[in-house]
């Protein structure tokens, strides 16, 4: 296991090597982004501007209206909560070709607590006209994740979780289109929607519902917005019932994406595995997921009561 902050500074070098417009800005944490690995490789491209994540972002909008592609970096948390004015007024509201790296989403940042855990960032991020949203599920996922909103001209917001993650895909097997998501497994009793880390545990919950004779289809829905409207209401029409599983708040995040899709064009029964309107707390990561209702078995719980109501109608 490998995980995706890691990925993601290996990436960003490659990168950088091949694609001299790339430049790097961070605010003071690039040991822990992996940013720093781009600015030894590249240290005229790198910029720490110290703890100043507005001005980090205001910077990145003059880069990319000099032509660069800049990736600012710092955890995901500060990145949603001090930088998000220069984000809004300057970036997404010029459409700024400025990649936007949120690290240590979730309660990854597990033993500094509710205070360092990106919880709301994926609503904030996701509210913002024009800014994509991408949470990749594995270090291969984050690899690919680099490469295409590198070529793709405009703004985005890429998560990134901090702790090793078990791998969902392989180097042979990783297709990462923006704004597609990825059908991990085909399935025709209930289908299971994730992103990020969550998607390992949705194919764990696959396994165990198969064992209980239950289909579970499992798609890694990568991208938040602009999201796979056509593949969210396809594999609801397939199975009648919809799971969502996200290391964020369900308020604004992916369940509510979802959501705001089936309402309009397919209403089915719902049920939302996701940080419920609470900040989280100091632990250990593993613990800390299974205690707010992001491990396997409350997936397999999620899926057991979405298709309890789907009988019941």
């Amino acid at each position: 296991m490998k995980a995706m902050r890691e990925a993601y500074g290996e990436e960003l070098v490659e990168l950088g090597k091949t694609n001299n417009k790339v430049v790097a800005l961070d605010a003071d944490v690039s040991g822990s982004t992996r940013s720093a690995l781009f600015g030894k490789a590249f240290p005229d491209r790198f910029f720490n501007v110290g703890i100043a994540e507005g001005n980090m972002a205001a910077m990145a909008a003059g880069f990319a209206l000099a032509d660069k592609i800049p990736f600012i970096n710092t955890f995901a948390f500060l990145m949603a909560a001090r930088a998000t004015d220069p984000i809004r007024s300057l970036i997404a509201y010029n459409k700024l070709n400025v990649k936007v790296v949120g690290a240590y989403g979730g309660f990854s940042d597990s033993y500094d607590g509710g205070s360092h855990q990106a919880i709301e960032d994926v609503a904030i991020m996701r509210s913002l006209p024009n800014l994509k949203v991408i949470i990749p599920a594995d270090e291969y996922a984050a690899r690919a994740a680099v490469r295409a909103v590198a070529e793709y001209f405009g703004p985005i917001y890429l998560r990134l979780n901090r702790a090793e993650v078990p791998p969902v895909y392989s180097t042979d097997n990783c297709s990462f289109v923006i704004g597609k998501g990825n059908v991990l497994a085909e399935g025709k009793t209930v289908t299971i929607i994730a992103n990020g880390y969550m998607v390992h545990r949705a194919m764990q919950a696959r396994e165990i519902l198969l064992n209980e004779g239950i289909d579970a289809e499992v798609i890694d829905m990568h991208t938040v917005k602009p999201i796979d409207s056509e593949l969210v209401i396809r594999s609801a029409a397939k199975t009648g019932a919809v799971v969502t599983a996200e290391e964020a708040s369900i308020i604004g995040g992916l369940g509510s994406a979802v959501a705001e899709v089936l309402a309009v064009n397919k209403p089915v029964p719902m049920e939302f595995v996701g940080v419920k309107d609470v900040f989280g707390e100091s632990g250990d990561y593993q613990q800390l997921l299974s205690k707010f209702g992001l491990d396997t078995p409350s997936i397999v719980q999620a899926a057991h009561r979405v298709i309890a109501k789907r009988s019941s109608n």
